[in-house]
């Protein structure tokens, strides 16, 4: 069992930078791999990036390759999702998900362990 908590999310000029932050607790957690994904109003639950147990794998969806990068530090319990340069598409409430194992991390129903949310709001 696992519990996650998201925070950093708030308010930015596009081309500005945010760094999210997911913290677990509850158990080891470089047991887990950790998934964000965000959802836009009206919109579906979509996949940003991905992040393998030791941090030596990462992945993104394309709509954020170059701009966002997800980190972890297994000591302090915690994942990063740094967002550089971000655009008004970038709008919309920020989960992270963790499972110990995840057989396709692009999708969200593969994670069984769910933080709150954070708000990020890109302005123009």
């Amino acid at each position: 069992q696992v519990q996650l908590v998201e925070s950093g999310g708030g308010l930015v000029q596009a081309g500005g930078s945010l760094r999210l932050s997911c913290t677990a607790s509850g158990h080891i957690f470089s047991s887990y791999v950790v998934g964000w994904f965000r959802q836009a109003p009206g919109k579906e639950r979509e996949f940003v990036a991905y992040i393998n147990r030791s941090g030596g794998f990462t992945y993104y969806a394309d709509s954020v390759k170059g701009r966002f990068t997800i980190s972890r530090d297994n000591a302090k319990n915690t994942v990063y999702l740094q967002m550089n340069t971000m655009k008004p598409e970038d709008t919309a409430i920020y989960y992270c998900a963790a499972d110990t194992l995840v057989v396709v991390p692009t999708s969200s129903t593969r994670y069984n362990y769910w933080g709150q949310g954070t708000q990020v709001t890109v302005s123009s």
